[in-house]
């Protein structure tokens, strides 16, 4: 029964774990975020590209058998081998631009705050007062100078506790 509750435990704490969160709220704004994407896709890239050609980027393929034939009734490939390039086309577009707007709108800023947080870290890092380790380390060097009468302190770390006990 135990290892079973250490087991449970164990993937209880994985789970609270903030990757996995992150992972899940990625997963998740990733879904909603496709169709935002893939209307900018069908809505402005294809129009655009349409200019070209067929504003349905499907539309693009190329044959690669000498014998290449559709039916006029349905539209299916009768004959032939084809490529269809312009659906690997669409899908590489809706790729980037999900990854540019991705990069730009949540990466970048984000990084910037986590840049902006590590300087302000740093900053109250250099200016915070001494750890008890520090003090106690300044008094024991006070100690040995008093005990040996010599006015500099044996380590390297000279504080306020040492200089105050040399001066008097």
């Amino acid at each position: 029964m135990s290892e079973s509750k250490g087991v449970i435990q164990g993937f209880k704490e994985f789970l609270m774990r903030g990757n996995v969160i992150e992972l899940a709220v990625a997963v998740v704004v990733g879904a909603a975020f496709t169709n935002i994407v893939n209307a900018v896709v069908k809505g402005i890239i294809n129009p655009i590209v349409g200019a070209l050609g067929s504003q349905n980027l499907d539309h693009y393929q190329s044959c690669l058998t000498a014998t290449c034939a559709k039916d006029p009734k349905t539209g299916a490939f009768a004959d032939g081998i084809y490529i269809l390039w312009g659906s690997v086309l669409s899908a590489a577009l809706t790729f980037l631009i999900t990854a540019a707007v991705v990069y730009f709108l949540m990466i970048l800023p984000i990084n910037k705050w986590k840049e902006r947080q590590a300087a302000k870290q740093q900053a109250e890092a250099a200016t915070a007062d001494p750890t008890e380790i520090q003090l106690l380390i300044e008094i024991r060097d006070a100690l040995l100078a008093q005990r040996t009468g010599s006015p500099s302190a044996p380590s390297s770390a000279s504080g306020t506790i040492g200089t105050q006990k040399t001066h008097e």
